[in-house]
């Protein structure tokens, strides 16, 4: 009855969660729905067990939901998002457009623009320059989310998105960990991506397909008068990545933590204090991002000071309950005595290797089931990080491996029908699940596919 529950539970958020229903109201009550059916109290099982994970993952992650999409927000309001996208559509050119297109979401999102700015500041200059090249408008969704839901979001070391810092918590690594098995990713995810978007597009082309018309949401001419120069626009996203490059690699490795630790404040330290402290790193660089960000563009940001605060932070508590709310679903879940077999089943995987094709499968999994990669990601390191951790120790293998791996597999079955950045994305395209997202899946699969292909090259070559 308890593996009944456990999987009736999970059915029912999915499908609540693609009905449009918010998981903030249905996990609590999915996740005593389960607790009962394995023989546990109702309230004691919220109380106690569904209300201490939401606050723990809130306390941890809150600062960069937060610091995220106020940066985000005010990239945006600067016009710093849309003078990016615009520069590098308009050099690539209609010729290039899926490509221009992939590499302008990629850039935002490297440099730290949440995933749905992203896709509000890419999809007006996708639209205009599909329009202009004559490539079917429901393939927009898919090109935006190879850019912004793949390689930039966790694949590539230094990203600052939530998906790349969750894993430093629970193995004492930082931004940049496992550089090479990272990269080789981004760019096999890259290069395969493209390739199916252009042949998706000839594809198109033969069957007479174009643009197409009768679409919705088609993009407003806007005012560009007041957009910063480029130059100037990038400044904000190379501070992110600087300051925490210099802070996790050079300032903190020399900071004598121990010392500082007497005071009162630092004694509540976690054991994990590597992972802590690149935690503020991420938190500083995300605070002068937001700051240069404010002062690039007076112009631009005359008036817009108090919105771009007001919606990030708006927007991040929707979003940080979200994803809370589905890791407390996964607490009530994984101390049911029936997801212990369903534990050593998963944890069981390549007993007699290295740990990475287990994780891979964890995370993946989770994160498909919750529809977040975040997460998905962070049930799995809360209930089998250690284990993880102590079997990497026994066949020494780096805990940077075990992070890269996480981060990457939690954005493949994430962008399941029922993800929000999948819905959103469509309904700013004014496109639905049946036109568009046929793409997105098979984005999502090559990523999926490509973690797997990596574990079996470190495997054969053994690389960091």
């Amino acid at each position: 009855m308890g593996v009944i529950g456990i999987l009736l539970a999970l059915a029912l958020l999915m499908f609540m969660a693609y009905r449009g229903f918010s998981v903030i109201f249905f996990a609590p009550i999915f996740a005593i729905l389960a607790a009962v059916f394995s023989g546990m109290a109702v309230l004691p099982t919220y109380t106690e067990i569904f209300l201490p994970a939401l606050a723990n993952y809130v306390k941890i992650f809150f600062p960069f939901f937060l610091l995220g999409a106020i940066f985000g927000k005010v990239m945006e309001e600067s016009g710093a998002a849309r003078a990016i996208a615009k520069t590098i559509v308009s050099r690539l050119g209609a010729k290039r457009a899926m490509l221009s297109v992939v590499l302008s979401a990629a850039i935002l999102t490297y440099g730290g623009v949440s995933l749905f700015v992203v896709a509000f500041a890419v999809y007006p200059f996708a639209a205009s320059i599909f329009k202009e090249a004559d490539i079917p408008k429901r393939l927009i969704p898919g090109t935006i989310a190879l850019g912004a839901f793949t390689f930039t979001m966790d694949a590539l070391p230094g990203t600052p998105q939530i998906q790349n810092s969750i894993p430093m918590k629970f193995f004492n690594t930082d931004l940049y960990a496992a550089p090479v098995f990272g990269i080789l990713g981004g760019i096999i995810i890259l290069i395969c991506g493209m390739f199916y978007l252009e042949w998706r597009k000839r594809s198109a082309e033969k069957a007479g397909e174009g643009y197409g018309t009768g679409h919705t949401m088609e993009p407003e001419t806007v005012d560009e008068r007041h957009l910063p120069k480029v130059w100037l626009a990038t400044i904000p996203l190379v501070s992110v990545l600087a300051v925490t490059l210099v802070l996790q690699k050079v300032v903190f490795p020399r900071w004598d933590i121990k010392a500082e630790m007497t005071a009162d404040p630092y004694k509540m330290l976690p054991a994990g204090i590597i992972g802590t402290m690149n935690n503020w790193a991420l938190i500083i660089a995300l605070v002068v991002g937001i700051s240069l960000a404010f002062v690039i563009n007076p112009r631009g940001m005359k008036g817009n000071f108090a919105r771009a605060i007001n919606l990030g932070a708006i927007g991040s508590l929707l979003a940080v309950l979200n994803t809370a709310s589905e890791v407390g679903f996964g607490n009530v879940i994984k101390t049911l005595p029936a997801f212990k077999s369903i534990g050593q089943a998963l944890t069981g995987i390549n007993g007699g290797g290295n740990p990475l094709l287990s994780e891979a499968v964890t995370v993946n999994t989770l994160a498909g089931v919750t529809g977040s990669a975040s997460g998905g990601m962070s049930i799995a390191l809360d209930t089998f990080g250690k284990d993880y951790l102590d079997w990497a120790h026994r066949v020494g293998m780096s805990p940077e491996l075990l992070h890269r791996v996480a981060s990457m597999a939690s954005g493949g079955m994430e962008t399941l029908p029922h993800n929000g950045a999948v819905i959103t994305l469509l309904g700013i395209a004014g496109l639905t699940h049946k036109q568009s997202y046929r793409d997105i899946f098979a984005i999502t699969v090559l990523k999926t596919g490509t973690v797997f292909l990596l574990i079996g090259l470190q495997a054969l070559f053994n690389f960091v």
